[in-house]
């Protein structure tokens, strides 16, 4: 990138502008993503919280905002600045599904709206969810859960209660 396209661009952190996510996948199971409203201890917290059971094993990096996961659940960290695996305590799993949420950004979507991040996020965790399913039974069963289903544009566009011409 040139020099007057990033200053233009970038600012301070990387995280600047951004949407937080948050991904969290079982071993050998199911990816289930959601859009978080910041990063925070708590936020993060109340995520893991509804979706993973207590004592269960957490694997995660060493942000600070899950340092007090060990009260609840069995919490094993790898630090990537020293390491990427040790033993079984790892991410390359999730790893893996960002990955391929990051290329399917830039190449087929190429632009997404902040708005729309969950849907997107959605879309991505069924094509990884059903990974190993044959195109045609991921078509199918994606069809079966759309028919009956309205999805109106003022919902897609996001101006759900204004009256027409506005």
């Amino acid at each position: 990138m040139h020099r007057s396209v990033h200053a233009r661009r970038i600012t301070g952190t990387g995280g600047t502008g951004k949407v937080a996510v948050m991904g969290l996948l079982e071993r050998h199971g199911e990816v289930r993503t959601m859009v978080v409203p910041n990063v925070r201890r708590k936020s993060l917290r109340r995520e893991v919280e509804q979706h993973v059971e207590s004592g269960s094993m957490v694997y995660s990096d060493s942000f600070k905002s899950y340092n007090d996961l060990n009260i609840e659940y069995i919490h094993n960290v790898i630090n990537h600045a020293e390491k990427y695996v040790e033993g079984n305590v790892h991410r390359n799993g999730i790893e893996n599904f960002w990955s391929l949420l990051k290329r399917t950004i830039g190449g087929t979507y190429v632009s997404v709206e902040p708005f729309h991040l969950f849907r997107y996020l959605d879309e991505q965790s069924f094509r990884f969810n059903n990974r190993k399913s044959t195109d045609y039974w991921r078509f199918d069963l994606a069809v079966r859960q759309v028919v009956g289903k309205r999805l109106p544009y003022a919902e897609v566009t996001g101006k759900v209660g204004e009256k027409p011409g506005n």
